[in-house]
């Protein structure tokens, strides 16, 4: 039986420091350099580029402010539709809204749990029937795994549409060999706290287009025309990076490889342990591709284990521990309501059957293995399938 008595908290995916981090931080206090610009600023954005091989990077307030500059650069507004994966969090989605656009939702598939191409196929055949193309496609690399990217790619340049690479999850993921989030004309990365890295809250623009990137830094310095005064000529928005934030992500970027390979090793101890369990099933990696495994992500066939998702959740968190349901699709969302949505298959949604299904376990880069044997042996207590089972060893 799992004990009643109360337990120490086990988080979903809490910031794990490296401590080189306080070197840089202490380097803008020194210097004075506090603003949203500085050493560090230039430093993180060049070091970000280099490491993904962009061409240039732009340090942002947020993943969210990220879309919304890129939107901007691709002059999106009033009238206009976006294509966006559906199985995403709101901030993937939501700056369609702020440019007064329309958002379309797009279906996932089985092979990545993300955006389906030939759901994005058929809406792109759909559009241009109506001549309404849309201005913008947001493709959403879900908890690490990218995309089949070949695929969508063929079909936004088919029909000359942009893609915005959402990358806020999958920073240190690869498609072919290609770092996650250089294959669209713009990346995003996030640096949320519960991020893979983290700059406590924070985000990246990344892109080839050297010219659109300094259009970007424009734009998130309030639109600021170059003039001895205060002057401005169009809208602009207070989306820059801190010095001492910037100073947090380049001590976190020196330890992306080994965040990388520790939220792995945590997915491949899960799978060892719980895998060959009645009715899990853990989100598939793409052949020719690496997750980054940022969160540990699985689905339950009720019918096979016996037990319910809500039935795992709730011991988990009389346990203490934070487990979570995958994102509900955006097409589902209250706020999204009357919104087009085209499914993998016209009868069926693969988006509303994973939301149904899936469970994210707690998969931080710092997870110990007392952590993870309280979460494993939780599982096991539920005698998934009404098989006995050993204990977590």
């Amino acid at each position: 039986m799992i004990s009643s008595v109360k337990k120490s908290r086990i988080f979903l995916s809490p910031p794990h420091l490296s401590g080189n981090e306080a070197k840089y931080i202490q380097e803008a206090i020194e210097t004075n350099w506090i603003a949203p610009l500085g050493p560090n600023v230039d430093s993180f954005e060049k070091e970000l580029a280099e490491y993904v091989g962009a061409s240039g990077a732009v340090a942002v307030s947020s993943g969210t402010a990220a879309i919304h500059l890129a939107l901007s650069l691709l002059e999106v507004g009033k009238g206009d539709t976006v294509f966006c994966s559906s199985l995403t969090f709101v901030a993937s989605a939501n700056p369609i809204l702020y440019q007064g656009a329309e958002p379309v939702f797009i279906d996932s598939e089985p092979d990545t749990w993300n955006m389906s191409p030939k759901a994005l196929e058929r809406a792109l055949r759909d559009a241009k029937l109506q001549g309404r193309l849309p201005k913008a496609v947001i493709v959403v690399n879900l908890y690490g795994q990218s995309a089949k990217m070949d695929e969508i790619v063929s079909h936004c340049n088919e029909y000359e549409v942009p893609i915005i690479e959402d990358a806020a999850e999958s920073l240190g993921a690869s498609y072919k060999d290609i770092p996650s989030g250089t294959l669209g004309k713009f990346g995003v990365y996030s640096f949320n706290g519960n991020k893979i890295i983290t700059t406590s809250g924070g985000g990246m623009l990344v892109s080839n287009d050297l010219e659109a990137l300094n259009r970007a830094r424009f734009l998130a310095t309030q639109a600021r025309d170059f003039a001895p005064h205060y002057q401005h000529s169009t809208m602009g928005y207070n989306y820059r990076m801190s010095n001492v934030l910037a100073g947090i992500g380049r001590g976190q970027l020196e330890v992306l490889e080994e965040r990388v390979q520790a939220r792995r090793s945590v997915f491949s101890k899960y799978q060892e342990e719980i895998g060959h369990l009645p009715g899990i099933y853990f989100m598939p990696e793409l052949k020719d591709t690496k997750s980054n495994r940022w969160l540990t992500a699985l689905t339950i066939d009720e019918r096979e284990a016996g037990v319910s998702v809500k039935e795992i959740l709730d011991l988990m968190a009389n346990e203490n521990i934070e487990a979570r349901p995958v994102w509900k699709p955006l097409h589902l969302q209250p706020l999204f309501r009357g919104m087009k949505y085209f499914s993998h298959q016209e009868t069926y949604s693969v988006s509303d059957q994973l939301f149904e299904s899936g469970i994210c376990l707690p998969s931080g880069s710092n997870l110990t293995n007392e952590e993870l044997k309280r979460i494993v042996d939780c599982i096991k207590s539920l005698n998934l399938g009404c098989e006995k089972v050993q204990q977590f060893g």
